[in-house]
């Protein structure tokens, strides 16, 4: 059996978007605390990495969100390691609100072990996955399956540019995971903003839009001053939920950064339940 760890968190009022839910960010961001906090448990604190010249990146995050966090909600995260690989480790994640059974969201986040001085992967030591399964380590768990999602944006995509700001950055320099999510988020609103449905029409109309599901994948760093581009748009539109996709690249060279993949559901914004998408929307999006 792995070792499972948790950790406790209280929802900040500043942590909370226009719906008075916590923000999609902030759950990877309590992921990254309680990740954090589970390997020092374990003996490998950021110093212990530091001192032997390796650290710990997050290649890709899939998380699904049962039910919204609020303003003061305590929430337990639980997390533990999924599998090892060569260089690779799947962690998983519960989110409960304290006192109950209930999983509000979970999540797994595969990151990969590189060596700080040549910024490439290496092998996991054989002491570290030990520390992490005290029982023994299992044998390997599933294979890793491949991002679900096309390859290229279609020449229909829409776009928009932004520059990375300090504010987004990581102490490693790089844009933080939570902050994709976040640029994901605003790319999907500004889209909804030019087919003419912008935030202030869809509340007026009572209708809200909500993540029940991200996925993305980080393929490069981003980092101070990176000039991006970025394209969103949906597909397999129902009735009360679309799919969306995100592609995040570096203006100039064209690398790509990150891709996301988004499941969202259309809800009345009164009873919190999910409702049909009006005909002019619908219109519009196509």
């Amino acid at each position: 059996m792995p070792r499972t760890y948790i950790r406790s968190f209280r929802v900040r009022h500043y942590e909370c978007d226009a719906y008075g839910h916590l923000n999609h960010a902030g759950y990877l961001r309590y992921m990254q605390e309680a990740a954090f906090d589970a390997s020092a448990d374990a003996g490998y604190d950021l110093a212990r990495y530091d001192s032997v010249g390796y650290y710990w990146l997050v290649r890709d995050t899939e998380i699904e969100y049962r039910r919204p966090l609020c303003y003061q909600d305590e929430v337990q995260v639980k997390t533990w390691v999924a599998d090892f690989r060569q260089v690779r480790s799947r962690r998983a994640y519960e989110f409960r609100l304290a006192g109950q059974d209930e999983v509000v969201a979970r999540a797994e986040t595969d990151w990969a072990f590189m060596q700080r001085d040549s910024n490439r992967p290496a092998a996991i030591p054989a002491e570290m996955k030990a520390a992490f399964y005290p029982e023994g380590v299992p044998e390997a768990g599933p294979a890793r399956l491949r991002f679900p999602g096309p390859a290229q944006p279609p020449a229909a995509a829409f776009g928009i540019g932004r520059r990375v700001e300090w504010r987004d950055l990581d102490p490693a320099g790089h844009v933080n995971n939570g902050v994709y999510l976040a640029y994901v988020e605003d790319c999907g609103l500004q889209w909804l903003r030019s087919r003419g449905w912008p935030m202030a029409r869809l509340v007026a109309e009572g209708l809200g839009i909500v993540a029940r599901q991200h996925h993305i994948e980080y393929r490069q760093p981003a980092l101070l001053d990176d000039e991006l581009e970025l394209f969103t748009w949906a597909s397999n539109p129902g009735t009360t939920s679309i799919l969306r996709h995100t592609f995040i690249a570096r203006r100039g060279n064209g690398a790509l950064l990150a891709r996301a993949r988004t499941h969202q559901v259309w809800i009345d914004l009164h009873a919190g339940t999910p409702r049909p998408m009006p005909d002019a929307l619908r219109e519009a999006m196509a």
